[in-house]
């Protein structure tokens, strides 16, 4: 286990050093600059804000100085939002997505993974049928299209929900709909059929076979196997709902870090862009990596090496 954490570790910092050399220099050759949309600035101080910022240096030189930075904890100072640090910004933003992201995920296993059973369990039955179609169509969706329709019914048509913002509870209500729509048809469909191939195994015969109930077979022998894909699942889908809240967060107005980062793209705030997928890939590694080691636990079969 200790060697295994160590690996991991050691690939973890190698894939956030390759994340944030590739985001560098692809950021670099988009065209424009972070002021030069500032249409009141002459050229001269355009120069002296570059010159400040360390803009001006050979590319190579920028890369440099900034790799030396992040690797002591400083991802600098933002260029649009003055006198603020990346980090800063980080920090009060992020709670926001995270608890967004959070209830989402609770929603998708809770909802997902029964439903899954129930399917696998009334295979070819009109209830398969239509957790079949609806998980399809989920997964078939994008959250674009369930925050459109979402805000439309429920917030103008019946009016029963609040479009804007997350000031109370029933605000959360659409955006952890929307959001959670996809992991929750991905995740029906994967318990389904991993549910069905394990009820199918000899061990769930002999159970059957030795009189024991249907819910104890499920839940004492089926399930935990079954479950195994989702654990799978489940880390790069945290990952997923933490960071891949950009649209959801921008069409509710949600002052989350993925509304905050597509901000910082429009507007060429490079060091917020560097820092928020140097952190949002961090975030991606730690969770995977939690993840495999679970699998330790909720399997003892399994050997990590």
């Amino acid at each position: 286990m200790i060697r295994y954490t160590i690996k991991r570790i050691i690939m973890a910092v190698l894939t956030i050093f390759q994340v944030a050399t590739i985001t560098f220099f692809l950021m670099n050759l988009v065209p424009g600059g972070p002021f030069i949309a500032e249409k009141s600035i002459s050229a001269q101080a355009q120069q002296s804000l570059k010159e400040k910022f360390g803009l001006d240096k050979p590319l190579i030189v920028q890369y440099k100085n900034y790799m030396s930075s992040i690797i002591q904890g400083d991802f600098g100072l933002s260029l649009k939002q003055r006198g603020r640090t990346v980090s800063e910004i980080i920090v009060d933003r992020f709670p926001v997505s995270a608890r967004l992201g959070g209830l989402s995920m609770a929603a998708a296993l809770i909802v997902g993974i029964p439903l899954g059973s129930i399917a696998a369990l009334k295979r070819g039955k009109w209830i398969d049928k239509v957790i079949t179609v609806i998980a399809t169509c989920g997964a078939a969706f994008p959250s674009f299209i369930i925050c459109t329709v979402g805000m439309y019914i429920f917030g103008v048509w019946l009016g029963w929900l609040p479009t804007l913002g997350l000031t109370s509870p029933l605000h959360y209500l659409l955006p952890v709909f929307a959001l959670s729509f996809y992991p929750t048809s991905y995740i029906t469909r994967l318990m389904r059929s991993s549910m069905l191939d394990v009820i199918g195994q000899d061990y769930m015969r002999t159970a059957r076979a030795k009189g024991f109930s249907q819910m104890r077979c499920l839940f004492m022998q089926a399930l935990r196997n079954a479950v195994l894909p989702v654990i799978t699942y489940a880390g790069p889908m945290l990952a997923y709902l933490l960071a891949g809240t950009f649209v959801v967060e921008k069409i509710f107005v949600i002052p989350g870090l993925g509304g905050q980062f597509v901000s910082s793209i429009l507007q060429r705030d490079y060091t917020v862009i560097m820092g928020t997928t140097i952190f949002l890939a961090a975030l991606i590694v730690v969770l995977n990596a939690l993840v495999d080691i679970a699998y330790k636990f909720v399997d003892p079969r399994i050997q990590l090496k």
